[in-house]
């Protein structure tokens, strides 16, 4: 999509498609490592939670990669049959199952995340790079979108208000 054909978009629509475009571009760049773009979120989740000192659950890590649950038990349970993740009941509470890379998947991770700085690079060019001015403004936009909650039962209220 061209900047000329953006202009008529909706805020909404060019989410959806800078999403779409990253997505795509992150599955074919972990690809060659074995993973997909949601294998990534959850690996590379878990190095940068295991590296501040936490091993965190299943619900926690689903909290964190905006996944839904049930499908980051899934997405846990075949990495850790490919032996890159395992999982360990929490002590302090037998329901909670608790996540850590392996060395192996801890291997993967730093590879994969060392093409993806790549694909940032690129993605951040047009703002001045990773660590210019624009792409720090525009990260505190984008977490800031994050932090809105959203309620689709509210959307339909303001729907019948407009009619």
């Amino acid at each position: 999509m061209s900047s000329a054909a953006a202009e008529g978009a909706t805020a909404g629509f060019l989410v959806w498609r800078l999403s779409m475009k990253w997505r795509v571009a992150v599955d074919r760049a972990v690809a060659p490592l074995g993973m997909t773009h949601a294998q990534y979120a959850v690996m590379a989740s878990l190095y940068g939670l295991g590296r501040a000192g936490q091993r965190p659950s299943q619900r926690e890590l689903a909290d964190h990669t905006g996944l839904e649950a049930l499908y980051v038990s899934k997405l846990v349970r075949a990495l850790e049959t490919s032996g890159l993740v395992s999982r360990t009941r929490d002590p302090a509470d037998p329901r909670a199952i608790r996540l850590e890379l392996t060395e192996r998947g801890r291997d993967v991770t730093r590879r994969a995340i060392t093409v993806i700085q790549g694909l940032l690079d690129q993605l951040l060019e047009p703002l001045g790079g990773q660590h210019g001015e624009r792409a720090a403004q525009f990260t505190h936009e984008l977490a800031a979108l994050l932090d809105v909650p959203l309620d689709p039962t509210h959307a339909d209220e303001n729907e019948k208000e407009q009619s």
